[in-house]
C-alpha cells in the first residue's frame, strides 16, 4: 500500500515520544502515563481489501486462510513489542463484514444482491484467529488487559436492517457516486454528486462508516471495552 506507515516506524515514533515524554514530566511520572495509557489498534481491515484482494502477486499465492495467519504473526509481534515498550491497555479492532462495504460489492459483488458472502465468510475466519491470538498473548504477558471489539456483528446487523437504525441506504456511500471513492481528493463534503443527507447513510464512502454509523458502532462497543477502564 502506498503511503502507509509501517508498523516498525510506528514503534520508533512511539520511542521517540516516550523519550520526549520524559524530558516533559520526568521518569517516573512518563512509565505511570505509559503503563496507564489506553492503546487502540486495528488489524487487518487494508491487509485484506486493498492489498490481498486486488494484489494477485498475493493471492495467487496465498490462501485467505493463510495471509490471515501471517497478519495474525504481526500483530502477536508488535503487541509484544508494545508491552516490552511498557503498554499494558490494549483495545484491538476486529475485521467488519469487508463483503458488505459498497467497494467490495462494486469489485467482487458480481452485481448481485446482498453482501460478498465468501469475503465476509474471510472476514469471520481472521476473527477467530486474532481472538485466538488475543486470549494466548495475556495469557504469556503478565499484566497485559488486551480486548478485542468486535465491530463484525453490529455492522453487519446495521447494514442488514438499516432501518431498523434509522438508515435508509446500506449499499453505497454518501460521497461521490458512492461505488470506490475513499476519503481523498475524490471524496470529500463539495465534491460533485455527494448526497445532502449523509446521517441516513451507513457508509460515507466506499470503505469508511458514516459519522452516524460510527456512532452506532461506538454505542455497541463502549461495553466491550470496560476492562480496559476499570
Amino acid at each position: 500500500m502506498q503511503h502507509a506507515i509501517p508498523l516498525s516506524q510506528q514503534l520508533q515514533y512511539y520511542k521517540e515520544y516516550q523519550t520526549k515524554l520524559a524530558k516533559v514530566a520526568g521518569s517516573k511520572k512518563a512509565a505511570s502515563i505509559i503503563k496507564d495509557a489506553l492503546y487502540l489498534l486495528s488489524a487487518g481491515n487494508s491487509d485484506f481489501l486493498q492489498n490481498y484482494y486486488v494484489n494477485p502477486f498475493v493471492n495467487k499465492v496465498y490462501t485467505p486462510d493463510q495471509y490471515g495467519s501471517i497478519l495474525v504473526g504481526v500483530f502477536q509481534g508488535f503487541v509484544k513489542d508494545l508491552y516490552h515498550l511498557g503498554a499494558r491497555k490494549i483495545g484491538v479492532t476486529s475485521l467488519p463484514p469487508l463483503g458488505c462495504l459498497p467497494a467490495a460489492i462494486t469489485l467482487f459483488g458480481n452485481h448481485e444482491q446482498g453482501c460478498v458472502a465468501r469475503i465476509n465468510s474471510d472476514a469471520q475466519g481472521f476473527n477467530k484467529k486474532i481472538n485466538s491470538a488475543a486470549g494466548n498473548l495475556q495469557k504469556q504477558l503478565s499484566g497485559l488487559n488486551i480486548v478485542i471489539f468486535d465491530i463484525y456483528k453490529p455492522l453487519y446487523d446495521v447494514i442488514k436492517a438499516p432501518a431498523n437504525y434509522g438508515f435508509t441506504e446500506a449499499r453505497r456511500g454518501c460521497c461521490g457516486t458512492g461505488i470506490v471513492e475513499t476519503t481523498s481528493l475524490l471524496c470529500n463534503p463539495k465534491s460533485i454528486g455527494t448526497c445532502s443527507n449523509a446521517t441516513q447513510y451507513v457508509f460515507w464512502d466506499s470503505v469508511h462508516p458514516s459519522q452516524a454509523a460510527n456512532q452506532v458502532l461506538a454505542d455497541a462497543l463502549i461495553t466491550q471495552g470496560i476492562s480496559l477502564i476499570g
